[in-house]
């Protein structure tokens, strides 16, 4: 499962409970294609875990995650081949999810951003420091939120609250996520995610498995249906996007902290 530079770790934190813990803070765990893959890897592990009841999503840092990686970006930009390897890694990883039978919490201490906010609400609960937020900014690089975003923000916001954040970017901070049902579980302290998130963990691993994840199989089913209506188009205009003289823009913009000029290109 490792690629050559370890992106992640997976715990075993009692007898049904696992863990799924990115251990690269110091790059504000952004998603690349080695924690693409390493991620996508871990979920299947689990899955075929007799054992497994429930899972924790984690990360180390002050980031949950910081989403993509800007050096795969411009990569992506002139390499067609690099295009397809990430949309299809992203709907590799998405389906991971959506086959996962056991609960899976995320514990968001930190900013999850882009990618990292839609593997955060690809989880069946969020766990949240208030200090946290959660923000969808592809359109904000020149890029479609091509990655599950235009699947796992309205199923947790609602339609017309998800066309407002994934249209502008615009952050939600954890209360007011909270609030809206993207967040269901808010604690006041970074530290507190993890712990809150292990005892709802263990929680749900207390309870009857062929239970739960007779549950979690069906709810599945739902967001597979949903998936096979959006995912596919929004991974083909990412792909699009991802050649886009924009993406270059924006990407350059972020870097030099100054306002894009986009110019539909």
């Amino acid at each position: 499962m490792p690629s050559t530079e370890t992106s992640l770790v997976v715990r075993r934190l009692s007898d049904h409970v696992r863990e799924i813990a990115l251990i690269r803070p110091a790059l504000f765990n952004r998603v690349d294609a080695a924690l693409h893959r390493d991620l996508t890897s871990a979920l299947h592990e689990i899955a075929r875990d007799p054992e497994a009841r429930a899972v924790v999503l984690s990360s180390e840092g002050k980031a949950f995650s910081a989403g993509g990686d800007f050096d795969l970006m411009e990569a992506a930009h002139t390499n067609a081949s690099v295009r397809s390897e990430i949309v299809e890694d992203g709907r590799r990883l998405m389906s991971a999810f959506f086959d996962l039978p056991q609960p899976i919490i995320a514990a968001v201490q930190g900013p999850a951003i882009g990618l990292g906010a839609t593997i955060a609400l690809a989880c069946d609960a969020v766990v949240a420091a208030e200090s946290a937020y959660l923000a969808d900014t592809h359109v904000q690089l020149g890029l479609a939120a091509g990655d599950g975003g235009c699947l796992v923000w309205p199923a947790a916001a609602g339609m017309l609250r998800a066309r407002r954040h994934l249209l502008t970017g615009d952050p939600l901070n954890a209360p007011v996520a909270f609030q809206l049902g993207l967040v269901t579980d808010l604690v006041e302290n970074p530290d507190e995610a993890r712990p809150v998130a292990i005892t709802l963990a263990q929680r749900i691993a207390e309870l009857a498995p062929l239970a739960v994840q007779a549950t979690k199989k069906s709810l599945n089913q739902v967001t597979r249906t949903r998936a096979n209506e959006v995912l596919d188009l929004s991974l083909s205009y990412e792909e699009r996007t991802l050649a886009s003289n924009d993406l270059m823009e924006g990407v350059s913009a972020f870097r030099d902290r100054r306002a894009p000029k986009f110019t539909g290109t």
